[in-house]
């Protein structure tokens, strides 16, 4: 059923399809081991993932008025789960996913489940890179389509309960999920491209100001524009974050840092100059501002 990777190469990892079986284990020397790539049930109650796995699932207390509901119309869906098998919100959420959908008598050919990396150079990614187009910058995701076209998702953890989403989203579908920032600022990517989020931050700024619960919702979406090479995109957006929360050294350096990485040296430079202005006694600033200048000089 598994597969054990002594060695975790990231080449083996390129943007071309990989033959790939189902719950492959990813064993990186004395790390703990991840679930890559497509995955099931089986696979999420083996050995390194059980213990979790099964206490959420069977400690969790089905709403059953809202499972008779759902039974007669969930089964015309398809569902796509994005996870980690390292992520807190996924070891909490699947689970009680997994028993809500078995309460439901869900086909299992219309679930398919992803696990993602969560490592540097292939953040939230697959192998094949099922999630390539569909927005995952949170995990867990549960996508729910209907003929072919997605219908809506959960994003990291339900608004009410996974119930009471899920039902929303199959019936009236009034349901709006986490980080709707990070779902107006992609749509504006998707349709206008980077000129149009350049032209529509200053209304951005506007629309969000003090509806965005922390700098950590654009910056992981950032992060994850980065990973898939989208580095203008990225820097737009970690410049957006700054103006949300202008108050947080941390938004200045990860654009910053961005900037170096992409070689806009002088803007990074500059960036960390103008943070340091205004936040003195931060050493991290500080510090990221001595290892640019160290990186720019040792080229």
């Amino acid at each position: 059923m598994k597969n054990y990777f002594l060695l975790f190469v990231v080449a083996c990892f390129s943007a071309t399809t990989i033959a790939q079986s189902i719950n492959d284990e990813i064993n990186i020397n004395e790390e703990s081991p991840f679930l890559l790539g497509k995955i099931n049930k089986d696979g999420l109650m083996s050995e390194n993932y059980n213990h979790w796995f099964s206490k959420n699932y069977e400690t969790y207390e089905l709403d059953q008025a809202t499972i008779k509901l759902l039974t007669s119309k969930l089964k015309d869906y398809n569902i796509k789960l994005f996870m980690g098998t390292w992520c807190g919100d996924s070891k909490k959420e699947v689970p009680r996913f997994y028993k809500i959908i078995e309460a439901c008598n869900f086909p299992k050919d219309q679930l398919t489940v992803i696990a993602l990396s969560k490592k540097p150079y292939m953040y939230k990614q697959s192998p094949n890179h099922e999630e390539a187009g569909l927005n995952i910058h949170r995990v867990p995701t549960f996508i729910f389509y209907k003929d072919r076209k997605e219908v809506n998702r959960i994003v990291e953890h339900p608004i009410e309960t996974l119930e009471k989403d899920i039902l929303n989203i199959v019936t009236k579908n009034t349901y709006k999920s986490n980080y709707q920032i990070v779902e107006t600022v992609n749509a504006i990517l998707k349709d206008d491209g980077l000129n149009g989020l350049k032209k529509q931050s200053k209304r951005l700024v506007k629309t969000y100001d003090n509806k965005v619960t922390s700098m950590y919702e654009l910056n992981t979406y950032g992060r994850i524009l980065y990973a898939s090479n989208k580095l203008d995109e990225a820097i737009e957006v970690f410049k957006l974050n700054t103006q949300l929360f202008p108050d947080n050294p941390r938004t200045f350096m990860s654009l910053a840092n961005t900037l170096g990485i992409s070689g806009y040296s002088k803007k990074a430079i500059q960036t960390l100059k103008d943070a340091i202005e205004k936040f003195p006694d931060d050493n991290d600033l500080l510090e990221n501002l001595e290892a640019l200048k160290t990186s720019i000089n040792g080229k």
